[in-house]
């Protein structure tokens, strides 16, 4: 088992380059497999020991720990969920852009799309929790009464339509199956300017955006992480340095290999921020993220995992 490469998750977009690095430069010796779908799709793998570490959001992360799992739509949740929060792969929120169809002049601002159709790549994803929290920053959420009821019952728009993709969210703002999506603004922008989608508006996330997470596999009877885990944190520390003293690097790599242009690589570079030692969660922003999530009506109090259990290694 020690000697058996680790099955590392990741989104294929910009802020991946530090783990690019870490392989193509300093030895990490993992399989690095992409999900373009994101975070939600990566939870699905954990849980199926699919992959065994992952980078993803941190609002994704959480809203999958912390969900009970007796509504959970995920019947491999198991007795512990699957995953543990180990490590903060970036310091800096994430700006979600929202966007719309090219030709949808019925949508003019963020408040039309109350009610709406809302794209999503998975039930549980960034893209479907930011849903909820951009409601509950515009006081789009009716408060249910009725003890026990389902979410939906109160949710703020009219369908959460599914669609794996980013490409498919785009298809879908622009033949009327959705009325908006939101992504990263980077990942987006190429599309704006093309003309294909419209944006409408953006939305920060409340905390800081990346996390990597652990299977439950990889932890022994004491809680000790694989040792595995903690030298490929080590190899992805040395990814991070690289990127920061090699940025024209980092640039070509960004606009040759993923979707970005030069001029859209260097002006995220203005944006993002590293951590200088991966290892470890905050507790108070695991704890701020729970307390948004719930007054989103994401999570629910007193149900699921609360924030200490899951964080298996803090800062």
């Amino acid at each position: 088992m020690s000697g058996t490469p680790l099955k590392i998750g990741f989104v294929p977009e910009h802020f991946s380059t530090p783990i690019h690095f870490a392989q193509k430069h300093y030895g990490l010796s993992a399989e690095l497999i992409p999900f373009p779908s994101g975070t939600g799709h990566m939870i699905t793998s954990l849980r199926s020991g699919e992959i065994d570490v992952a980078v993803g959001l941190t609002e994704g992360w959480v809203a999958g720990l912390g969900k009970d799992p007796s509504t959970t739509q995920d019947a491999s949740f198991g007795t512990d969920g699957g995953y543990r929060l180990v490590g903060t792969y970036v310091e800096t929120p994430l700006c979600w852009a929202i966007s719309t169809g090219a030709d949808r002049p019925e949508i003019q601002s963020v408040d039309s799309l109350k009610g709406g159709k809302i794209g999503v790549s998975r039930i549980g994803s960034g893209s479907y929790v930011m849903g909820y929290v951009l409601a509950d920053q515009r006081d789009w959420l009716v408060p249910t009464t009725a003890v026990g009821t389902k979410v939906e019952t109160a949710s703020p728009f009219r369908d959460f339509v599914v669609l794996n993709t980013f490409k498919n969210l785009r298809d879908a703002v622009n033949s009327g199956e959705a009325d908006f999506f939101m992504w990263e603004h980077f990942t987006s922008k190429k599309y704006y300017d093309s003309g294909e989608i419209r944006r409408v508006g953006e939305i920060y996330t409340p905390w800081s955006s990346w996390k990597i997470v652990a299977s439950t596999k990889l932890f022994d009877e004491q809680k000790k992480l694989d040792g595995r885990v903690e030298e490929a944190m080590e190899k992805i520390n040395e990814g991070i340095k690289h990127f920061e003293e090699h940025q024209d690097e980092a640039v070509k790599y960004i606009s040759t290999e993923l979707d970005y242009s030069e001029e859209d690589a260097r002006e995220w570079l203005k944006t993002v921020k590293f951590p200088k030692k991966v290892q470890g969660v905050d507790q108070a922003v695991i704890d701020k993220t729970v307390n948004i999530l719930r007054k989103a009506g994401v999570l629910t109090e007193g149900r699921g995992m609360n924030p200490e259990e899951m964080i298996a290694k803090k800062r």
